[in-house]
C-alpha cells in the first residue's frame, strides 16, 4: 500500500507505476490525480494557478515569480501556507503544523507526470474531505479509484487520524480478503 496527501497524489501514482510489482494500492488523502502528462497546475482551477504564481519568490530575494507554466528559472519557490488554510485552527495543532511546513519548489505544480499506463491496473482509494477545497473525489474517479467521503479539513489525519486509521485498516483488510 502507497499513500499520498495533496500533492503527493501525483507522487505516488508516479512511484506506483515505476513499481507497480511493490503496490498493491494506492491511497490518496485529499489527492492530486491525473493522467500521464497532468500536473498539479493542470488539474487546478486557473484562480489557484495564479494565487501559487503570485506567491512564489526567488530564494533570498523576496521577487514576483508571476510566470507561464514550465518557464520559471531554478530556486522558485511557492511559501508554504498558513496552517489555517488547510483547515487548522486548533493554536497548539497550528503551531506544531507551522513549524514543520516547508517552502515547496515552483517546478513540482508545473512539472507533469510520466505515466506508462502500469498504475491504472493497481486499485485505488482516495479520501476526499468535506467540505471539499478542490475536486479530489474527480480526479479519483477519473483514474477509477473508489472514493471515500470524510468531515474535516484538507488535512484531516491532524484533526481526525482515527478516521484516516479507518480507512487504510479497512483498505487493507478489503485486499487480504479479496486476496483469500
Amino acid at each position: 500500500m502507497l499513500v499520498g496527501h495533496s500533492y503527493a497524489g501525483l507522487v505516488v501514482r508516479q512511484a506506483a507505476d515505476l513499481r507497480p510489482e511493490r503496490i498493491d494500492h494506492v491511497i490518496m488523502v485529499d489527492g492530486w490525480a491525473g493522467a500521464d502528462g497532468d500536473s498539479m497546475f493542470s488539474l487546478a482551477p486557473e484562480g489557484f494557478v495564479k494565487f501559487v504564481q503570485d506567491s512564489a519568490e526567488l530564494i533570498g530575494q523576496g521577487a514576483s515569480a508571476r510566470t507561464s507554466a514550465g518557464s520559471e528559472p531554478d530556486g522558485w519557490q511557492v511559501p508554504a501556507p498558513a496552517p489555517a488554510l488547510f483547515g487548522i485552527t486548533d493554536p497548539d495543532e497550528a503551531q506544531w503544523l507551522q513549524e514543520r511546513l516547508r517552502p515547496q519548489p515552483l517546478r513540482t505544480f508545473t512539472e507533469g507526470t510520466r505515466l506508462t499506463g502500469a498504475v491504472d491496473r493497481i486499485p485505488g482509494t482516495a479520501v476526499y474531505c468535506r467540505p471539499r477545497t478542490f475536486a479530489f473525489d474527480k480526479f479519483a474517479e477519473a483514474v477509477g479509484y473508489r472514493t471515500v467521503a470524510l468531515d474535516g479539513p484538507h488535512d484531516v489525519m491532524l484533526t481526525d487520524p482515527g478516521a484516516v486509521a479507518d480507512v487504510l485498516m479497512s483498505t487493507r483488510f478489503r485486499n487480504r480478503k479479496l486476496e483469500a
